[in-house]
């Protein structure tokens, strides 16, 4: 009987220590999967390849001009000096570029897209532009910085380029909102004089804002909610 009780232990412990084995191996693949998922999503997220579509600033416009553009894009985004330097892309709904990059595939960073109800020339009195949150400072996950004042005043410059022009934007503003917020987050026919006042009410930092300049919304998840919206805010100047 004892024979035999010992010989059940050691069966026992032998399929313990092969589950152990197992569980560990199992583990291991698990985290080196993870380690390289997050790996791909970030080398994605920070496509270098895209500053081929990328038009200068400083070189002057002629008549009848036009910058390349990839399928679906509207304009490029450049904040100074900031990890903000994206194509702006736009669909048929705002869930077109959600999880697609600027090349059509799909991506879960996805793109930095236009609202689909603007107008693609940002000739409305505002609009709004959005982007995912991601780590390293992807995507639209650098617009934390902005939340403090030395760095927000450092870099308040920078431009969007449409498709026949250069349109300078100046930095005024940084808000926390809610997507619920009809004011921000239906921008067809907003006017500028709506959203100053619902941006005085709400914001973190505040400068001025020059009358008849129209207004451009930079929006990305952060905060306590997951309704919870950082929103960096820029005038345009047309040069």
């Amino acid at each position: 009987m004892k024979k035999a009780i010992d010989g059940c232990v050691r069966v026992l412990d032998r399929v313990l220590n092969i589950g152990i084995v197992v569980l560990g191996m199992l583990i291991l693949f698990i985290s080196a999967y993870s380690l390289l998922d997050h790996m791909w999503l970030y080398q994605n997220a920070s496509d270098s390849s895209l500053l081929t579509y990328k038009p200068s600033p400083d070189t002057p416009e002629q008549s009848g001009n036009k910058n390349q553009f990839l399928d679906g894009q509207v304009a490029w985004l450049c904040i100074e000096d900031t990890y903000i330097d994206f194509p702006v892309m736009q669909g048929e709904t705002n869930f077109d570029y959600l999880n697609k990059d600027p090349y059509g595939e799909y991506r879960i960073s996805g793109s930095i897209f236009l609202d689909y109800r603007n107008h693609g020339d940002f000739s409305d009195d505002f609009s709004m532009i959005y982007g995912h949150h991601m780590d390293h400072y992807n995507m639209f996950g650098s617009l934390d910085l902005f939340t403090s004042e030395a760095y927000f005043h450092a870099h308040e410059d920078g431009w969007l380029a449409v498709k026949d022009r250069i349109l300078g934007l100046k930095l005024f503003a940084v808000v926390w909102g809610d997507s619920k917020d009809k004011v921000m987050f239906s921008p067809q026919g907003r006017t500028a004089d709506e959203v100053l006042t619902y941006i005085k009410e709400k914001a973190l930092i505040y400068t001025a804002h020059q009358p008849g300049r129209r207004i451009v919304a930079l929006s990305t998840c952060a905060g306590e909610t997951s309704t919870s919206r950082l929103i960096v805010l820029g005038m345009i100047d047309e040069r």
